[in-house]
Parts: structure tokens; C-alpha cells; sequence
């Protein structure tokens, strides 16, 4: 019998205890999980209106308020597969950064590059859901598209819409103030106030250097709790804390990906943009079932599996994962671009 390297439930134990990529967009506002084992993730909203008791006469019945009522939602997530091959050739090389020579054995050295590879389908998985995070908040909605998978785009039907701003780089541009009106905005419509803003570095730049934001510092400056706004650039990949200000939490934020449709980098955030958002937005990573009768067809977030093909001897490892993130209360965000 040919040597199974890993069962299943090994394989998924492997992959469940390798510590992913942070992705700054997704672990901050889409950190719950949903699984729904269905074709389709479903979701309920409730109907939110501001009402107040109605005044009656205390001779007279009471007057009947009807319940609040609610919506619910379905989406068909796509689905990824992710197949590796290892053909038999590869663990009798040495491994990269192994001694001259080679120091392992043909099988741990194989151990070693399925386990590599698992690492890198679970950083490619958590990196497709940080592009789709930043759609959703860029925009309210998320386009699915795919090798024979028809286009779909997603929408989740944010009403709010910021006020029309002067772009940052101008003299007459206020962005404390556009922020604060764009704030209120989401406040009254959805009854969550936005506390973070999120900048790609080029708005960022625009931000810190307006006459507004540094009149705003220096008003403060001998405060015993100043804003603590850096003038530092960000340095890092994700989204770069770069401090306060009139009660807004600043970021900073660049990354990018590699678009399977044309083998271009991109970034995840278009240029020029700026977002709201408050964590009521209840982001929810989604995850339907999993095709696969060795999985059990439940809905978990990944699952992986490997067999071997006998002639010539091939191992295939494939992980495979039906996701979808999810914002309950997209009304909690609202974006802008705010450079020509």
C-alpha cells in the first residue's frame, strides 16, 4: 500500500494550527465567523426606525404598535479550490536554505513542502478576503468573478452616501470637517457613530499636510492629552495606526494582490480613498458547505484533502473553501474619494 504522508483529519489539523497572514481589513472588521451549511449564506436585518411611545388617553384602549420587522438576505458564495502537486521529483532536491548536500530524508523533506504549501493556500485564502473586505467597505458591494464562473456582484445596499467634499490636496479643502459631516450622516441614518477612518497613504499625505489638520493640532497642542497624530509616513503593509484626532482613530492603510485574471498587482484600496466605518458594521466572515463527501458536505471554513495519483506517482493536496464576507449593518460605513 503507498504511504499516506497525511490523512484528512491530520492535513486539516496541520493547516488549523498554522497562525495566518494578519490582513488589517479583515481581522478588524470581519472577525466573526458564520457557517451556514447551504448552497447559500443567509442573513437576517432588522428593521431599525426611530419611534417613540404614542400618547393615549387613560379612559381608552391601549393602541396597538406593530413589531419591528425584518429582512433577510441569501448569497450564493463561489467557491475555491486550491490543488497543489508534488511530483516525486521534488524531495529528492534540496530544500531551500538546507545544507549542501541535503541534512533531511526524501519523506520529511516531502512533509516539509506539502506543509509549506498548506501555509501559503491559507495565506492566498485569508488574502482573497481582505480584497473582498475592501470592496464592501470601498464600495457597499462585492463583484465575484471568476475562471468559468459567471459574474456576480454583490450588493448589500448602503444607502449612506458622504457629502460631496472638495478633494484634499485643494487650499480650501477641510477634511476634519467633511470626516465630521460624513460621520454625522452615518450616525442618523443607522445609529452608529464611525469612530476609524481609513486613508490609502496618497489621501493620507493630503490629510496630514491641510491647513485645517495642523491648525487642529497646534489649537491643541498644550493640552494634556493632545491629538496624537504621527508625522511619520506609514512603513508597513496593512493598515498603519498613525494616531487621533478630533476623536477619529487614523489609519493609514496600503496593501495589494496579485488579480488572477491578468496576473497584474494591484492595490486592494483605490487610490484617492478614504472610509468610515464604526465596528457596528458586525462584518462576518461567511463560509457555506463544502462539496466534498470526505468533508462531510459541512460548512467549515477551509478543508483539505490529499491523494495520490499511482503513474506515473503524483500527490495532489487541494484545499478547498466556499467564502463570503458578510457586513449585518453596512449602513455603519461609508466611503469617498477624495483626490481628483
Amino acid at each position: 500500500m503507498a504511504f499516506d504522508i497525511y490523512s484528512t483529519e491530520v492535513l486539516n489539523a496541520v493547516v488549523a494550527s498554522l497562525l495566518g497572514e494578519s490582513q488589517f481589513l479583515l481581522d478588524r472588521y470581519f472577525a466573526n465567523v458564520q457557517t451556514d451549511a447551504a448552497e447559500y449564506i443567509m442573513f437576517d436585518q432588522l428593521i431599525g426606525k426611530r419611534r417613540i411611545s404614542p400618547f393615549v388617553s387613560p379612559l381608552v384602549e391601549g393602541q396597538i404598535v406593530s413589531s419591528l420587522g425584518y429582512t433577510t438576505s441569501q448569497f450564493k458564495p463561489a467557491y475555491i479550490k486550491d490543488k497543489r502537486v508534488f511530483d516525486m521529483n521534488r524531495p529528492l532536491k534540496r530544500a531551500p536554505g538546507e545544507a549542501i548536500g541535503g541534512t533531511m530524508t526524501p519523506i520529511n523533506r516531502l512533509r516539509a513542502l506539502i506543509a509549506q504549501d498548506m501555509q501559503d493556500q491559507l495565506a492566498m485564502l485569508r488574502r482573497r478576503l481582505e480584497v473582498m473586505a475592501g470592496a464592501v467597505l470601498a464600495t457597499g458591494k462585492v463583484t465575484i468573478t471568476g475562471d468559468k464562473y459567471p459574474t456576480v456582484v454583490v450588493d448589500f445596499g448602503r444607502s449612506v452616501t458622504p457629502p460631496p467634499a472638495i478633494t484634499w490636496d485643494q487650499p480650501t479643502a477641510k477634511p476634519l470637517t467633511d470626516i465630521e459631516n460624513w460621520a454625522m450622516t452615518i450616525l442618523q441614518a443607522t445609529g452608529a457613530m464611525p469612530r476609524d477612518v481609513i486613508m490609502t497613504v496618497d489621501a493620507w499625505t493630503a490629510f496630514a499636510n491641510n491647513s485645517q489638520v495642523q491648525a487642529q493640532l497646534d489649537r491643541y497642542r498644550t493640552w494634556t492629552a493632545p491629538p496624537s497624530l504621527t508625522n511619520e509616513a506609514p512603513i508597513l503593509e496593512g493598515g498603519v495606526f498613525m494616531g487621533t484626532l478630533a476623536g477619529f482613530n487614523i489609519f493609514a492603510y496600503s496593501s495589494w494582490y496579485v488579480d488572477p485574471a491578468d496576473g497584474v498587482e494591484k492595490p486592494i484600496l483605490p487610490a484617492g480613498t478614504a472610509i468610515l466605518c464604526s465596528p457596528a458594521i458586525e462584518g462576518y466572515q461567511a463560509y457555506g458547505a463544502i462539496r466534498d463527501e470526505e468533508a462531510g458536505l459541512q460548512a467549515v471554513p477551509y478543508f483539505v484533502k490529499s491523494w495520490i495519483e499511482p503513474d506515473p506517482s503524483v500527490r495532489f493536496v487541494m484545499m478547498q473553501s466556499a467564502p463570503l464576507v458578510v457586513p449585518y449593518r453596512i449602513g455603519a460605513s461609508a466611503a469617498s474619494h477624495v483626490l481628483p
